[in-house]
C-alpha cells in the first residue's frame, strides 16, 4: 500500500527526529487506520538507501498513521511516498 509522508510528530517546543505522520492512499476513516496498526514502513532514497519503520498509533480521526522510523531520516523526505506492506 502507498503512503505520503505528512510531517514530523511535533508539539508546541519539541519535534521527534524518527516520527512521522503518514497519510496512507485510500484510508480515509479511523477505524481503517486502526489496521494499519504494527505493520512494516520502507521509504527509499533517491541514492537507494531503505530507511525502515513500523506504524504505531493512528493519528486522528482522518485516517492518517503515526510512524516511528529508524534514525537518519532526512526533512527532505516530507511529501515523498513510502510503501507500507
Amino acid at each position: 500500500m502507498k503512503a505520503v509522508i505528512s510531517n514530523f510528530r511535533m508539539s508546541r517546543h519539541t519535534m521527534k527526529g524518527n516520527h512521522l505522520i503518514v497519510k496512507p492512499e485510500g484510508v480515509s476513516k479511523k477505524e481503517d487506520a486502526v489496521k494499519l496498526i504494527g505493520k512494516s514502513v520502507v521509504w527509499k532514497s533517491p541514492a537507494g538507501k531503505e530507511i525502515k519503520g513500523k506504524v504505531a498509533k493512528e493519528h486522528g480521526r482522518n485516517g492518517f498513521v503515526r510512524v516511528i522510523f529508524e534514525r537518519g531520516l532526512p526533512g527532505q523526505s516530507l511529501g515523498e511516498k513510502v510503501e507500507i506492506q
